[in-house]
């Protein structure tokens, strides 16, 4: 498997995860399990079978972190310096050149991409249209609604 380039709070994040799913949550699906069988037959038990289904989530789950947490180019933003250039882990202020309206990214990996706090993986399309291009440049970027543009105002390393 290749690196995977993930942002050092992504990194935290993962690892949070994953701390939780193996102190808390597989402790508590094990107690669920006992419980079930407590009950009697477990061949018509319900409670058993989802508790049981539960585990095999949490233990694919652990299974997923520790392979990308191994395979992790952790990147911190802020030791970057790329002369004012769009890379993975920067923060780019952008002008929607058709509507005028303002809006920021930060490029991340795929896991931490959320836009609803203005993080875009670095595979989607805005992301690679801005990669390696730096403040006043214009990124076009092809959507489902058409090809819009994009203006570079700022690129923060943050």
């Amino acid at each position: 498997m290749s690196t995977i380039p993930i942002t050092t709070r992504g990194a935290e994040q993962l690892r949070a995860e994953l701390h939780r799913l193996k102190t808390v949550d597989r402790h508590a699906v094990i107690t669920a399990i006992a419980e079930a069988r407590a009950h009697g037959d477990i061949t018509e038990n319900a409670e058993y079978e989802a508790a049981r289904e539960r585990q095999g989530f949490i233990e694919g789950r652990i299974i997923e972190l520790e392979a990308k947490l191994a395979n992790a180019q952790i990147i911190d933003p802020q030791l970057l310096d790329d002369d004012d250039r769009v890379v993975f882990g920067s923060t780019v202020e952008l002008i929607d050149t058709g509507s005028n309206e303002t809006v920021a990214y930060q490029i991340v990996g795929e896991d931490e991409a959320d836009l609803k706090l203005g993080k875009i993986s670095y595979s989607s399309p805005i992301a690679k249209a801005l990669i390696g291009k730096s403040s006043g440049d214009v990124a076009e970027v092809r959507t489902p609604g058409g090809v819009k543009e994009f203006e570079i105002v700022d690129v923060r390393y943050v």
